[in-house]
């Protein structure tokens, strides 16, 4: 996997990683921006969805953080699982809201599958 570095990258993604690295107060951005600034369209498409997604909103940042976490280990992505698990922590998400947010992912699969297997018709009114 080619990852670009800010050195070698073409102005467009320049741009691209300085908003990033603006946005977040960062020094340098991760491995996933390096990874999708081999396609400069996606990259600038992602960032932009995902700077508008993860902006304060109707839900804090640090529960969107949490939510992206237990998506990403849901899907079994182990890239986003620790990237997002640093930023929950960074904005806040303790090791008990980590252990508890972890049970629940735990406990969800498991009702998930069981619900599934056994074709549990959803109720009226749900």
């Amino acid at each position: 996997m080619a990852l670009i570095e800010y050195a070698d990258a073409a102005p467009e993604v320049r741009a691209v990683f300085d908003d990033i690295k603006t946005t977040r107060g960062i020094a340098d951005v991760n491995n996933f921006w390096k990874a999708l600034a081999v396609h400069p369209p996606t990259l600038k498409r992602t960032w932009e969805s995902l700077k508008q997604v993860m902006a304060p909103g109707a839900i804090d940042p640090l529960t969107k953080e949490m939510l992206y976490l237990a998506a990403s280990a849901a899907a079994g992505c182990a890239y986003c699982t620790a990237s997002h698990t640093a930023a929950a922590r960074a904005k806040g998400m303790t090791e008990a809201m980590h252990g508890e947010l972890l049970a629940v992912l735990g406990m969800a699969a498991e009702t998930n599958r069981l619900a599934e297997a056994l074709r549990v018709p959803i109720d009226q009114g749900l």
